[in-house]
């Protein structure tokens, strides 16, 4: 009796076990890390570029300005300080550059949508639909769903052509999009154009409400930009005076610089989070 309650006890643990997923382990912080600069460059709509390429440049681009305001002051805090601010730019310019990729995909998805669901009424299936935005659809999204095409064509599997269309766009739209047409392409039925049709109808409404409150709450962001940089642009200036800067080399001129980027990239968080909507999701499988 004992044996066979061992016996129990054994299959059942084998099962709990083979009931988990069975990834390798991997370093999640470094995973991470990686993971979210990869996904900023695409958002970005910047190809053939990795974080290590990024992250390259940053370190170019600080040495360079550390170096060039090292010999316009000859003070070695000053230039520690638009060392950092040189090293945070390059990234600062992908996350503008998604920012702006992103306003304007998101004009561009109801006329999207408006074509596809002209190609369903027209008696057109809906993968045959998505591949034919391929051909018909505005011209930035075109290349993401030519190969959306291809892809389907070679494996006739559209869940993961869908899949491989949301990493190819890499837009948060484009990411609710995707999942409405796997609905619609599961549940299947004659509703298919009104659902198309009441998502276009979404997504315009979407996109005027957003664009009148970033239009709106915009001079918040741009103002702190201003805020923040007016200090630093006025202690660059001060280059041509040599004995004043020569001051920030002690301990108290470090002290005082540490304490200003301090407070400067506080107020620029906070304004920036008061004044700029927040982010939509990916939705990621």
């Amino acid at each position: 009796m004992g044996a066979f309650i061992g016996l129990l006890a054994g299959v059942g643990l084998l099962l709990i076990w083979r009931s988990g997923p069975r990834a390798p382990r991997r370093d999640p912080a470094r995973l991470g890390w990686s993971t979210r600069r990869d996904e900023l460059i695409r958002q970005a709509g910047v190809e053939s570029v990795s974080s290590a390429q990024l992250l390259s440049l940053q370190v170019i681009s600080a040495a360079l300005a550390g170096l060039l305001v090292q010999l316009i002051t000859g003070t070695l805090a000053v230039a520690a300080c638009f060392t950092v601010f040189a090293f945070l730019g390059p990234l600062a310019v992908v996350r503008r550059m998604r920012q702006r990729r992103q306003v304007a995909l998101r004009e561009l998805w109801p006329e999207a949508i408006d074509n596809l669901a002209s190609a369903v009424r027209a008696g057109m299936s809906l993968p045959e639909g998505v591949s034919g935005l391929g051909v018909r659809g505005p011209e930035p999204l075109r290349p993401a769903f030519a190969r959306f095409g291809v892809s389907y064509r070679a494996s006739g599997r559209f869940a993961e052509c869908l899949n491989a269309l949301k990493h190819d766009l890499a837009d948060p739209v484009g990411d609710r999009v995707c999942e409405t047409l796997r609905v619609a392409r599961e549940v299947g039925g004659s509703d298919l154009g009104t659902v198309l049709r009441t998502l276009s109808e979404l997504l315009r409404a979407d996109a005027r409400t957003r664009a009148e409150l970033e239009t709106r709450q915009g001079w918040t962001v741009s103002a702190a930009r201003l805020a923040v940089a007016a200090p630093w642009i006025v202690l660059l200036l001060l280059g041509t005076q040599s004995s004043t800067l020569q001051t920030f080399d002690s301990s108290g001129g470090v002290l005082l610089l540490g304490i200003g980027a301090a407070v400067c990239l506080l107020a620029y968080r906070i304004m920036v989070r008061i004044g700029r909507l927040p982010e939509e999701p990916r939705v990621l499988r």
